[in-house]
C-alpha cells in the first residue's frame, strides 16, 4: 500500500482537525489504496509543535518551515496558520514539490491569491481548499439534485453562517479580528464558507451589494488593552446570478442564540432544497411538479435521509444509518484531497476556487464602503 506522508503547518484548532482526519481516514474507508501517515508538524511555537508530536505520533516537530518542507517522507502539507502567512508558505511548499491542503481564505488578499494560483498551475501539483461544508452527504445530494435539473431554473436563494461569539463587549479579540494578521472579520472567517458553498452549487455571481457592521468600536486585546476594531462582526450580501436570479448571504458572530449555525435554501421553478447544519443528517427537498390534491395529497417537503451514506469506500464504518458529526465532513474533505493526490486527479474546491472567493470578499468590502453594486462579470 502506498503511504502518503503528511506535514501539518500550524498547531491550532484546524491543525488538530487535520491531524484527526489523517489518523481516522483508514477507519472510515475500507480497502484504501493509500495510507495517510503523520510525519511532521511545524509551528512558530516549538512547545506547541512538540506537544502535538507527542499526542499524535509525528516523527518530526519543528518551528523551521524549511526543515519540514525538505523532509523526504512528506508528500503533502496542510496550511492552517493565520492568513497573513499563507502566501509565503504556499509558494515555499510548491517550490519544495509538496501537494497542498489549505484552510480558507487561501491568502490574505485577492492579489496574493492570484499569485499563488498562478504558481500552483505551473507546478503540476494537487491542491485543495478545506471547505468541509461541501462534503456533507446532504450537501452532495443537493448538488446532485441541482445538476440533475430537479430544482429547475434557480429563482432565489439564501445562505447564512451564524455564531454568537462576539456579543460580549469585553471578550479579548483574536487574530481573526486583526487585519494586520490577515484577519478580515466575520466575512473572511464565516462568509468565505457560505459563499464557497453557494458558488459550488450555483456557479459564478454577476453582481453583489454588501453591508457590514462592527458592533463595538473598541475591544480588549489579549493583554487587556483597548484597541480600535475595524473588522466586521456581521455582513449581508445581496447576490445576483448571470440569469438575473437573486439571493442573500449573511454571516454574523453577533446572532444571539446561535452556535455554529450553517444553512441554505435554494428555490427553483421545479423544486426547492434546504439544509441546516444543526440537522446534518437530512436534506429537505420540495418537488414543485407533485400535483396538488384534496387534503394535500403527497405535496410538500420530503426529508431525504442522507445520514452517513457516503459513497464507497465510505459509508461502512460507521454504517450509513448512523448520524453524522461535524468532524466527519472534515474527514471526507481531507479524504477527497488525498484520493486526488493518490490518483493524480484535480481536487475541488481548488486554489482557483479559493481565489474566486477572495475576489468576492474584497468586492463585498468595496461595495460596503462605497454603497454601490459591484459587477463581477
Amino acid at each position: 500500500m502506498k503511504k502518503i506522508g503528511i506535514g501539518i503547518i500550524g498547531c491550532g484548532f484546524m491543525g488538530k482537525t487535520h491531524s484527526f482526519g489523517a489518523k481516522t481516514i483508514p477507519l472510515y474507508y475500507d480497502n484504501l489504496p493509500f495510507l495517510p501517515c503523520l510525519v511532521g508538524v511545524c509551528d512558530s511555537n516549538p512547545d506547541a509543535a512538540n506537544a502535538m508530536k507527542e499526542k499524535n505520533g509525528f516523527d518530526l516537530a519543528t518551528s523551521n518551515l524549511d526543515e519540514l518542507l525538505s523532509h523526504k517522507d512528506i508528500d503533502v502539507v496542510t496550511v492552517s496558520t493565520p492568513n497573513v502567512f499563507h502566501k509565503d508558505i504556499i509558494l515555499a511548499a510548491l517550490a519544495a514539490g509538496k501537494h497542498l491542503y489549505v484552510d480558507k481564505p487561501i491568502t490574505a488578499s485577492y492579489a496574493e491569491a492570484l499569485e499563488v494560483t498562478e504558481s500552483w498551475k505551473k507546478s503540476g501539483l494537487i491542491a485543495q481548499v478545506a471547505h468541509q461544508f461541501r462534503f456533507y452527504p446532504a450537501v452532495m445530494r443537493a448538488k446532485q439534485l441541482i445538476d440533475d435539473g430537479r430544482i429547475g431554473n434557480i429563482m432565489s436563494f439564501h445562505g447564512a453562517y451564524l455564531h454568537s461569539g462576539s456579543i460580549a463587549k469585553n471578550k479579548p479579540i483574536g487574530w481573526k479580528q486583526d487585519k494586520a494578521m490577515g484577519g478580515g472579520g466575520v466575512l473572511f472567517d464565516l462568509g468565505s464558507h457560505i459563499l464557497d458553498l453557494l458558488h459550488g452549487l450555483l456557479g459564478d455571481f454577476s453582481e453583489i451589494f454588501a453591508s457590514t457592521r462592527t458592533l463595538y468600536p473598541e475591544r480588549p486585546n489579549a493583554r487587556g488593552e483597548m484597541v480600535k476594531i475595524s473588522a466586521d462582526d456581521s455582513a449581508w450580501i445581496l447576490c445576483k446570478l448571470p440569469d438575473g436570479s437573486q439571493g442573500m448571504v449573511e454571516a454574523s458572530k453577533i446572532h444571539t442564540g446561535t452556535n455554529d449555525d450553517f444553512r441554505f435554501e435554494i428555490y427553483g421553478d421545479k423544486g426547492a432544497i434546504r439544509f441546516d447544519s444543526n440537522l446534518p443528517n437530512w436534506l429537505d427537498f420540495f418537488n414543485n411538479e407533485t400535483p396538488e390534491k384534496p387534503l394535500g395529497g403527497e405535496r410538500g417537503y420530503t426529508r431525504i435521509e442522507t445520514m452517513s451514506s457516503f459513497e464507497k469506500p465510505g459509508g461502512s464504518f460507521p454504517p450509513s444509518k448512523f448520524p453524522l458529526g461535524w468532524l466527519r465532513s472534515h474527514v471526507h474533505c481531507f479524504y477527497n484531497f488525498l484520493s486526488s493526490v493518490h490518483n493524480g486527479s484535480p481536487a475541488s474546491p481548488s486554489l482557483e476556487d479559493g481565489a474566486y472567493i477572495l475576489k468576492l470578499l474584497e468586492a463585498s468590502y468595496s461595495s460596503a464602503e462605497k454603497g454601490t453594486w459591484i459587477k463581477l462579470l
